[in-house]
């Protein structure tokens, strides 16, 4: 059976029954309705896009960073640390990665165990039209909802009601709002009577305040691997200095972590001893030496700028001391975020007490179901968020 794809524009007036309604087409609400599917259920999926996917076609570069085969509970930031375990146990990397065999999609592994497309995202898009195409799942494109009942009638602008006894909301968080993100998954758990954890942007640069721009980012585009930490997590990757502030990954994983107002502490030269020399020469302790030194580690633009901005009161081996110490442990008070329009995800969501962690259900509101992004489950850098997705995703459709 071909995906029915209905326009906005040319449906009749009249209310369409099904077994579930999904709202939202990226990884989780696909995943959701082809498990249902298979289980012989009429599910809908209403977009209010113009396609499905939006957000994977622009992840990872544009390959998709589809899992992690070293998922675990550990990736995860929520309320409760614990909620996450059932579904990433139902529904492992190994179980999307045999749907990824399964319609030949070539693949690679990169750094730190994330998977990615050889070609492109589209072949993960391909992959979830064609599964719902057999799964006989109905997909509305460019459905604008005005309205969701009690009932779980979703009411569509200019075009059919839908109703059914199960609604699975996975509308997505705040992240990219170019890209069509929008708080009414936030809005309809509220609706509902369910709480929602405060939401902040996550896997986000950080900005400078101003007097570290003024010192730093005429530095943009320099980039060194770092051990970034803040609200007792710590990641070592690279560090992007950018024309706002810090970016890279180590940074994009710790600002999930971090609150306004905290420090980040940055190890510029993990486990090296920059000092090292010029403490065991005494001859040689001068500013040429040091910044030859510091360049031995560090990009030369970089090392340059950070000898020139703390230089040491004396050249004692005291002093020497105190300055590698400097060097492992820069702290900076960042003045903020990039906000929504540059964060990969959206930390906090509808509170994840509310939900069933077996099946995503509603405790207070039967057949109704809250998955991926729009949840207070916020996986780290590094195919994590796709996986929650997949796994939310199955474990909601198999209990529709």
């Amino acid at each position: 059976m071909a995906v029915d794809t209905c326009s906005g524009d040319i449906w009749s007036n009249v209310i369409q029954q099904f077994d579930a309604i999904v709202l939202g087409a990226g990884a989780a609400g696909m995943m959701c309705a082809i498990e249902a599917g298979r289980r012989g259920r009429r599910v809908a999926v209403v977009e209010h896009a113009d396609r499905i996917g939006k957000k994977i076609l622009i992840s990872g570069g544009g390959r998709c960073n589809f899992t992690n085969i070293h998922c675990s509970s550990d990736n995860f930031l929520s309320a409760n640390p614990h909620f996450c375990k059932s579904a990433l146990a139902r529904y492992t990397p190994e179980d999307f990665l045999a749907l990824i065999r399964k319609h030949k999609i070539p693949y690679h592994e990169k750094t730190l165990g994330q998977l990615f497309c050889d070609r492109s995202a589209q072949d993960v898009i391909t992959l979830l039209e064609a599964e719902c195409r057999q799964a006989g799942v109905q997909i509305f494109l460019r459905a604008r909802v005005t309205e969701v009942s009690h009932g779980f009638e979703v009411r569509i602008k200019g075009s059919d009601s839908l109703r059914a006894p199960a609604l699975v909301v996975a509308t997505g968080g705040l992240s990219i709002p170019k890209i069509g993100a929008t708080p009414f998954g936030y809005q309809l758990a509220q609706q509902f009577g369910l709480r929602v954890v405060d939401c902040r942007p996550a896997l986000v640069p950080l900005v400078f305040g101003n007097e570290d721009r003024k010192r730093y980012c005429d530095l943009a585009g320099v980039a060194s691997e770092v051990i970034v930490s803040t609200g007792g997590q710590a990641f070592r990757e690279r560090m992007l200095i950018t024309h706002k502030g810090l970016s890279g990954p180590a940074v994009l994983q710790v600002s999930s972590y971090w609150a306004p107002g905290q420090p980040v502490n940055i190890d510029l030269a993990p486990k090296r001893e920059i000092t090292n020399s010029l403490r065991e020469e005494p001859s040689s302790r001068n500013f040429q030496s040091a910044k030859a030194a510091f360049r031995a580690v560090l990009p030369h633009r970089l090392a340059d700028r950070w000898v020139d901005l703390n230089q040491p009161s004396n050249w004692t081996n005291h002093a020497l001391e105190e300055w590698e110490r400097k060097a492992h442990a820069w702290e900076i008070v960042p003045a903020g975020t990039e906000g929504y329009e540059k964060a990969e995800v959206t930390a906090g969501g509808v509170d994840t007490e509310e939900l069933s962690s077996t099946t995503m259900e509603s405790k207070k509101v039967p057949g109704l179901f809250f998955i991926g992004e729009v949840v207070d489950v916020t996986g780290q850098l590094g195919g994590f968020n796709f996986q929650w997705a997949w796994a939310s995703g199955a474990c909601a459709g198999r209990a529709l």
